[in-house]
């Protein structure tokens, strides 16, 4: 039976969080933006030019935005924790009838749960590991690192925003349009694909998910584009 550290698990559900939503963001959101400067503009210095503002400006965005999200959800559930903290020593009988009542909840004899909150109460950890589990919905030993979240996602941004520009800076316009396409939606499908490492789920109905919500940018940036170029 496959044994798992629960602390390591949250750290690489956040991890994979943030690298996949900053790939897939950058990839999309870059794609989109390029695909639509370049049929409107035709001009290969404008097209590249957005492109390396949108990367840098929308890779810093995110970055600081998951790093403040991230401190913001920690900054709360240290507050949460210190005030049930503080109800659990300025109402001990009354947090003790509560975790009693959250245990039958959940599903234990009556008696099992008299005993276990017993057990709990006479260590106060463990009662306040309980109480934030079972009433807060908060894993003490959840602790995200919001700086690190935060780099993450501004990397990943970066990359991500990197593969639909590629083709732009070794061909002109017409060339790169069709290859920035292509190279972005077979990217979209091995981001895609990679995911299963972790999700264990079917590599093709991963890929194919990813594809079919990432091409949908590409496709508004095309009739973006050609609504401009027309008028």
């Amino acid at each position: 039976m496959t044994k798992y550290n629960h602390t390591s698990v949250q750290s690489s559900s956040a991890s994979l969080r943030e690298v996949v939503f900053g790939m897939e963001d950058g990839m999309v959101s870059t794609l989109g933006a390029v695909t639509g400067i370049a049929i409107g503009s035709q001009d290969h210095f404008t097209v590249i030019l957005a492109g390396m503002v949108i990367i840098a400006v929308e890779s810093i965005s995110m970055g600081v935005g998951s790093y403040l999200a991230n401190r913001s959800e920690l900054d709360m559930r240290r507050r949460y924790m210190r005030e049930e903290k503080e109800e659990i020593r300025e109402y001990p009988g009354e947090e003790r009838r509560e975790l009693t009542d959250m245990f039958i909840r959940d599903g234990w004899p009556e008696d099992l749960a008299h005993t276990m909150t017993a057990a709990a109460s006479r260590d106060k950890k463990l009662m306040l590991k309980e109480m934030a589990y079972r009433e807060l919905h908060i894993i003490p030993s959840d602790e995200s690192h919001p700086l690190g979240n935060g780099l993450k996602m501004f990397g990943s941004y970066i990359i991500g925003g990197m593969v639909p520009l590629i083709g732009y800076f070794l061909l002109t316009v017409d060339r790169a349009m069709p290859v920035s396409i292509i190279v972005t939606l077979l990217g979209l499908f091995g981001l895609g694909m990679a995911t299963t490492r972790f999700t264990k789920k079917a590599w093709w109905r991963s890929g194919l998910r990813m594809l079919a919500l990432g091409g949908t940018a590409m496709v508004i940036g095309l009739i973006v584009g050609e609504l401009v170029r027309v008028n």
